[in-house]
This record gives C-alpha cells, sequence and structure tokens, in this order.
C-alpha cells in the first residue's frame, strides 16, 4: 500500500469531459476539448515549432494509468515525456505511455519516435481511434510537472486513449502559460467524430 501511495503521488484529479464541458468558459471549452490534430494546430501558428524528447524509458506506470490501459499488473509500459515549443517559448508538456503490448509488429516503430511528433503519426492512420478527453485543472507547481516548468498560473491538462491497429496508448497534455488558444473552426467533436469511441479507455471518476 505504501508503494501504491508513492506511484499515485502528484495524479492529477482527472474528470470525464461531460463532468466540466458544462461549466467551461466558452474560450477554453473551444480549444480544450477540440479533438484534432495539436501539432497541427500550433504548426498552424506560423511560430517555430520544435519537440524535445526530455524522457522515454520502460518503467511500471502509474496505478491510474495501468487502469484506464487495462494493462496486466506486471506488464511494463514505455513511457515517454516530450516538450513542445513555439519560438524557442515551452506551450505543451505532454506524458505518453506504451503498453509493451502495444509496441510490436507494426507499431515498434513508436520506439524510436525520438524528437518526431507522436501526434504526426497517429492522425495521419485511418484506424485511429480515441477516447473522449479526461481533463484536469493543475496548479503551476503541480508533482506532475516538471520542475523546470512550474509556473505562477494554473494549467490546464487533458488524457486521451488511443488505439492504433486495436493496440492502446495513453497521451496526457498540459497546457502551459504562453500557449496560444484558438477559437475552434468546427463544433466541439466533429473534427474526427467518427473515431471517438466512448468504448476506448473505460474512464471512471
Amino acid at each position: 500500500m505504501i508503494l501504491q501511495a508513492s506511484r499515485n503521488a502528484g495524479v492529477p484529479h482527472w474528470r470525464r469531459e461531460e463532468q466540466l464541458s458544462t461549466a467551461l468558459l466558452a474560450p477554453v471549452r473551444s480549444w480544450l476539448l477540440d479533438d484534432g490534430s495539436l501539432t497541427q494546430h500550433l504548426l498552424n501558428t506560423g511560430k517555430q515549432f520544435s519537440l524535445e524528447r526530455w524522457h522515454q524509458c520502460w518503467e511500471a506506470p502509474r496505478p491510474d494509468e495501468r487502469k484506464l490501459l487495462q494493462m496486466p499488473l506486471k506488464e511494463l509500459a514505455m513511457v515517454r515525456q516530450i516538450v513542445m515549443r513555439l519560438d524557442s517559448n515551452a506551450v505543451v508538456y505532454a506524458r505518453s505511455v506504451f503498453p509493451i503490448s502495444t509496441l510490436n509488429g507494426p507499431l515498434r516503430r513508436l520506439r524510436r519516435l525520438h524528437n518526431k511528433s507522436l501526434g504526426a503519426f497517429l492522425f495521419s492512420r485511418p484506424d485511429m481511434r480515441r477516447s473522449p478527453f479526461q481533463i484536469a485543472l493543475l496548479a503551476g507547481d503541480a508533482p506532475y510537472l516538471p520542475e523546470s516548468l512550474h509556473q505562477d498560473t494554473e494549467a490546464w491538462a487533458r488524457r486521451s486513449c488511443f488505439e492504433v491497429a486495436d493496440k492502446p496508448m495513453l497521451v496526457s497534455e498540459v497546457f502551459l502559460k504562453d500557449f496560444p488558444s484558438w477559437q475552434s473552426a468546427t463544433p466541439l467533436h466533429r473534427s474526427r467524430r467518427g473515431q471517438v469511441s466512448a468504448t476506448i479507455g473505460r474512464f471512471r471518476s
């Protein structure tokens, strides 16, 4: 129990999007719940986009991540942490969890993403499906964020399970204070509506 408590330390209070969406101000809801490609949105800003891989290793995922991905108790995952930048300013921190059973066959290439975008790969796949979002509002110095990214304002975060070739992975994104929000050009959950499935990652509060 002590080990599990330690593994859960600093876990955001994730809530299903339907628990928050009506309470979110429209400008925030517009971009936070947009299910299009975040990488493409950042490229569309016209600023210099770059991606920096901070950390990647095989480890036991957090208990809440294991539950969402329905992983066997002893299965390891590749955990990848990256920062997206615009004009050298950090705008998004992302944590991705890939069960070892996912990274075989056609998805083995994901072991070697290095500084390449996972989103570019996911949104190029016609068989990609994703779950509805879970949302959290983090303190600027939340333990979930690397210390070097701590800030003096709160940060919105979201996470979603993806499936490609029927293999699951979990992607969490934290939007930092320099993130350039936008007004979604399409109604919420219309950009890839046919690929959003509540059967993926059975979120529970």
